[in-house]
């Protein structure tokens, strides 16, 4: 798919097309065409996805659970973005909290809000 006019995504099938075009140019290098189209797909999408969000109302860890499982994946696939498995294995146990990079990293993977992931939540330290 070439360079294209974007508009405002307003069906799934728009959505499709621009996270597809997204996942062409995100390695566009900064100052061209592409990375500026880069910027503005990644807006009108994270646009569409907090209006057509159907994520329950439920702490972070649970949403990232939720979405594991809507995706197929599992903590080995996390860990293969963040690059530590004992971590995500404590962060999904609740024995230590996200970090700025994870929450960037998985709202990337499982499409899910920023503001979704930065939710205070409690953690399980003393168990």
């Amino acid at each position: 798919m070439s360079y294209q006019n974007w508009f405002l995504i307003e069906t799934d099938q728009e959505y499709e097309n621009a996270v597809a075009r997204y996942s062409e140019v995100k390695h566009a290098p900064k100052g061209t065409i592409k990375h500026k189209e880069k910027l503005l797909l990644a807006h009108l999408i994270s646009e569409f996805e907090n209006q057509n969000s159907d994520l329950p109302d439920v702490d972070p860890i649970e949403t990232i659970k939720i979405r594991m499982e809507d995706f197929g994946y599992n903590s080995t696939d996390l860990a293969k973005v963040y690059g530590d498995k004992g971590t995500v294995s404590k962060v999904l146990n609740y024995k230590q909290a996200l970090s700025i990079t994870m929450i960037r990293k998985f709202s990337e993977l499982l499409h899910i809000p920023v503001d979704t992931l930065v939710k205070k939540y409690d953690l399980n330290i003393g168990s």
